[in-house]
């Protein structure tokens, strides 16, 4: 496709880009891979590239067709506690342990996090869009879940109400989708940059949702949730109030890879 036969050209922003990642020559001749972010106090953060393509998204009677025209780097794992405290200085999450994801966290709470480490990595670290998130789901299938369709296989890869104990667990216990990223179904919800809102009718570019709303998006399900809620297309979503502080709300980030000049 056209998306995949342009990469090239971003090898040298994705380059560029890799500002914290481990000494060495990058070569501009493959894309770097992996974007490791160092948080501090031995604390690190890393995000795998996604490519952009064009995939089928929502549910069956709502599937439209999506093009995402750039890369991106997703967090190979939800926000920790750990994570979240080297940079915000406080951790209010309900279930404590330092690689359990973070929780009881607002939408404002996810992007003033986004903020602050994008204030100390000069990087634009940012929360997904919906699109981007269920791309990165999906893992390039089409099925319920990044691994099939039936959800006999789903205690292999996440963390919900028929296995979880009725708590979170430390991320990246269970097994990663094709693209490496852990805890995609289940273990918290995901906050989203977008406002809920119906779906575009036709194809989109890029989608960001609408410019308002009253709910933001919530992705992925979680330890205590039905198994129906973990597959890819389950849309979730809430208010950005502080009172909406919830034990199974948490996110994981994204970081922007911008084109090249001309």
């Amino acid at each position: 496709m056209a998306t995949r036969q342009a990469w090239a050209g971003w090898a040298a922003v994705l380059a560029a880009a890799v500002l914290l990642g481990a000494p060495g020559c990058i070569s501009k001749r493959e894309p770097p891979k992996e974007l490791k972010i160092d948080l501090g106090g031995g604390v690190m953060m890393k995000l795998v590239l996604i490519r952009p393509d064009k995939f089928m998204m929502g549910e069956e009677k709502d599937q439209h067709e999506v093009t995402l025209s750039r890369p991106f780097y997703m967090g190979v794992t939800e926000v920790t506690q750990a994570q979240y405290e080297a940079v915000m200085g406080t951790n209010p999450s309900y279930f404590k342990g330092a690689t359990n994801p973070v929780e009881m966290v607002t939408w404002n709470d996810a992007t003033e996090f986004c903020k602050k480490l994008s204030e100390k990595t000069r990087l634009a670290v940012r929360l997904p869009t919906e699109a981007e998130w269920e791309y990165a789901c999906r893992a390039g299938t089409a099925t319920a879940f990044s691994f099939g369709d039936a959800d006999s296989a789903l205690g292999d890869y996440a963390w919900c109400g028929p296995n979880s104990g009725r708590t979170s667990h430390p991320v990246a216990q269970k097994k990663p989708n094709a693209w490496g990223l852990y805890d995609m179904h289940g273990n918290v919800w995901e906050w989203c940059a977008d406002w809920y809102a119906d779906y575009p009718k036709g194809a989109a570019t890029d989608p960001q949702g609408p410019a308002s709303g009253r709910f933001k998006i919530l992705r992925g399900g979680a330890w205590n949730g039905y198994p129906d809620n973990c597959r890819s297309a389950n849309r979730g979503s809430n208010a950005l109030t502080s009172v909406n502080r919830v034990n199974c709300y948490g996110f994981r980030v994204v970081v922007s890879v911008s084109a090249p000049g001309p």
